[in-house]
């Protein structure tokens, strides 16, 4: 074997077992989620109890579309008024702040103590706005709502009571979903995110291991965000920067799956793409800012795997993409080489790596449906689609997760949000709409022909082993290459 083979084919196993090990991890998670699936009891506060201040932080950039239904939301909080202080963390430069200023002359003479506060630049993007309201903060516990979530009315009181001791610093609601059923990228997106809010988050937290403030519908002791060093803007994922600060300081997180904040999904691929890089570098910044503490810090050596894992998990994409394209190689390579049939079965690790996965997000489904049938009805399907998205998705990922490991610093982009709530609601005439197509949209089109070519491999070399992988391949770059097309255009 030549040293460019042989290197090769070390690079296809290494990606193999970083998949095959996070799977493993997923599978523990699914474990830890039924043996340790303890519902805490939601503690319910009599008549004696004092109520804490609160500080309900808005953080907002052009959000004309949701904004005054967030107000609304928020207006609505059953808590007494007196305690209750909202921040609206206005950065806007479009007539967002005025249709806050309509919001609060509404609501004025009502004894809701709404705050418009501006700041002279947007240094920091969502953590400098959030770190500039910190310090006007006037309450105990610190509330955190994105501009498309709409709380119920009822949240407060039922989150405030599960800081039950000193040392909880976090407590983490679910999300909901406002519009899953308007579209098939919808429904999708609602699948993936699921599963992150029940088996992992369950899974974590039951285990004792870290677990994230996902940057919203949350709420945070104010001494805590303090102590841990407050909001901070070297990464896109302020959220979970400061979720492992705190949990290395010794915080303790909550996580209450029974209480839910609804909110709007992305509906164009445009703004799925821009939340998705937000996320996956983030993570990767994060990973480089504290991966080296959690390898030195003393913890259990299960919590330690945990967190590994947890913040090295977007770099899956970089190992899915590079098995992907190193696939056909190996195929060509596998019939040309002989002696390399045990070298080759690593294959069989995709396998247990899928059969791990179909143990996560199964549990995900049932646990929502509790019926075998309805379960494999919705998750048949979907898990395939939800996969192939996700395979075909790994390039656009895969450049945001080097970016952060390497350090390259880019801007914050928000999520443009548009209020859709029926199937017939548009986006595409918005304000907001992301229209320009990014080189890497060629560059998915490309895959998805080279995949396909794959495909034909596979039937001239009666090799099949792949076929199913490169099937999914195939949709998904497909997939991903059209929708970005179809969704640059404007109506």
């Amino acid at each position: 074997m030549t040293f460019p083979q042989l290197l090769l084919v070390a690079v296809y196993g290494l990606c193999l077992a970083f998949i095959f090990c996070y799977s493993l991890v997923q599978l523990h998670l699914t474990y830890l989620y039924w043996t340790r699936r303890r519902t805490l009891p939601e503690v319910i506060p009599d008549d004696s109890y004092a109520w804490p201040a609160v500080t309900v932080q808005l953080p907002l950039y052009n959000e004309r579309y949701v904004v005054e239904r967030l107000i609304d939301a928020v207006a609505a909080l059953d808590y007494p008024r007196h305690l209750l202080q909202i921040q609206l963390l206005d950065d806007s430069t479009d007539d967002t702040s005025e249709l806050i200023r309509q919001k609060m002359a509404h609501y004025a003479g009502i004894g809701l103590r709404l705050e418009h506060v501006r700041r002279p630049d947007r240094s920091g993007y969502k953590a400098g706005a959030l770190q500039y309201g910190l310090q006007q903060a006037t309450g105990e516990f610190i509330a955190i709502f994105d501009a498309d979530f709409v709380p119920n009315t009822d949240f407060l009181k039922r989150t405030i009571p599960a800081f039950t001791n000193d040392r909880v610093g976090v407590v983490q609601t679910r999300w909901g979903h406002l519009n899953q059923g308007y579209s098939l990228l919808t429904r999708l997106q609602a699948f993936g995110l699921d599963a992150h809010f029940t088996i992992e988050q369950v899974g974590r937290n039951n285990g004792g291991h870290f677990i994230n403030f996902n940057g919203t519908a949350g709420v945070w002791r104010k001494s805590c965000i303090v102590d841990a060093g407050g909001w901070q803007s070297d990464t896109l994922t302020e959220d979970l920067d400061l979720s492992y600060r705190a949990q290395l300081r010794g915080w303790h997180f909550r996580y209450l799956q029974d209480v839910t904040a609804p909110a709007e999904l992305p509906a164009a691929m445009g703004a799925l793409k821009s939340q998705q890089y937000r996320w996956t570098k983030g993570a990767a910044e994060t990973a480089r800012k504290h991966l080296g503490k959690v390898l030195r810090a003393p913890m259990p050596f299960t919590t330690r795997l945990h967190a590994i894992f947890h913040l090295l998990n977007s770099g899956i994409f970089v190992c899915v993409l590079l098995t992907a394209l190193l696939s056909l190689p190996m195929l060509y390579l596998k019939h040309s080489v002989p002696g390399l049939e045990l070298l080759f079965a690593m294959g069989s690790l995709l396998i247990v790596s899928l059969l791990a996965l179909l143990a996560f997000y199964w549990t995900s489904i049932y646990q929502q449906t509790g019926s075998f049938k309805q379960t494999a009805q919705h998750f048949i399907p979907e898990f395939f689609l939800f996969l192939s998205l996700s395979m075909g998705m790994s390039l656009h990922n895969t450049v945001a997760v080097l970016e952060g490991y390497l350090g390259r610093k880019t801007p914050f982009i928000r999520t443009p949000k548009y209020n859709l709530q029926h199937r017939r609601d548009s986006w595409r005439q918005h304000t907001y709409t992301i229209t320009s197509l990014h080189p890497v949209t060629l560059l998915e089109g490309l895959l998805t022909v080279y995949f396909g070519y794959g495909i034909l491999v596979g039937f001239q070399l009666q090799d099949y082993g792949l076929l199913p992988f490169h099937v999914m391949l195939t949709l998904g770059f497909g997939s991903v290459f059209v929708y970005s097309l179809n969704h640059s255009r404007r109506a």
